[in-house]
């Protein structure tokens, strides 16, 4: 498979070291210096491409990758205000995409594990949720994507939640609380707590490096680079 990396970064350089050990070929490298070097040209020589560019750049560079023809895998969070845009791009080219706000496998089976026990605790009242997630000194975005996708996952199958908050800020009961810290070079902690006045049920994550990350996104970008229209994790993993 041929990989255009958009966003060169530290997971960019994570993906390619993932991409070369599992025999895939990377043709072009872009970051915020050269964006330019990926164009008509430079896409008609690859076979997906997988952003990770960042909030103020993510749109703008994926929508351009769609119009290229370019199937695309997406990894950046903060910028879901234009998902649907992207969408509608998308299909209207028959093309290809993906969006996750992690890629990590592990991650995805938190997903999955924190909307059933959300659909549980729907039944049980006493019980009430909080999200904390810890990154890195250099993560832009707080809360974190795969805090916000766990909160609407619990949103999704819980009546009495509407969304998120951050932690601090006026107590709405219809929101769940978010708490972001950021230290050091943490790649990524998220935590589900249900608390009731007789105990505490907890789901948490921890990624150990980033290589998770970069394994799952590769493997989404296999997914999509033989399929048309947008897909999920889930539907990667048959979850």
């Amino acid at each position: 498979m041929r990989i255009a990396l958009l966003g060169y970064g530290r997971m960019g350089r994570e993906v390619e070291t993932a991409a070369v050990a599992a025999g895939h070929t990377v043709t072009v490298r872009t970051d915020i210096h050269n964006a330019g070097d990926f164009n008509s040209e430079t896409a008609a020589n690859c076979d997906v491409a997988i952003e990770f560019t960042g909030p103020g750049a993510a749109a703008d560079t994926v929508i351009k990758a769609l119009s290229l023809g370019v199937p695309v895998v997406s990894g950046s969070t903060g910028w879901l205000d234009r998902y649907e845009e992207v969408v509608r791009l998308c299909t209207g080219k028959n093309g290809s995409f993906i969006h996750s706000s992690n890629y990590s496998i592990g991650v995805n089976i938190l997903f999955r594990l924190n909307a059933e026990l959300a659909r549980i605790m729907n039944m049980l009242p006493d019980y009430r949720a909080e999200i904390e997630e810890t990154h890195h000194l250099q993560k832009l975005d707080a809360p974190s994507g795969t805090a916000i996708t766990l909160a609407d996952g619990i949103a999704g199958k819980h009546h009495i939640y509407i969304g998120w908050q951050k932690a601090g800020e006026t107590a709405d009961p219809g929101k769940i609380p978010v708490t972001s810290v950021r230290d050091g070079t943490v790649p990524g902690i998220h935590a589900v707590t249900w608390t009731s006045d007789a105990d505490i049920i907890t789901l948490k994550h921890e990624a150990r490096n980033r290589k998770g990350f970069a394994a799952g996104a590769l493997l989404a970008a296999v997914y999509i680079s033989t399929r048309k229209g947008v897909f999920t994790m889930a539907d990667v993993l048959s979850i």
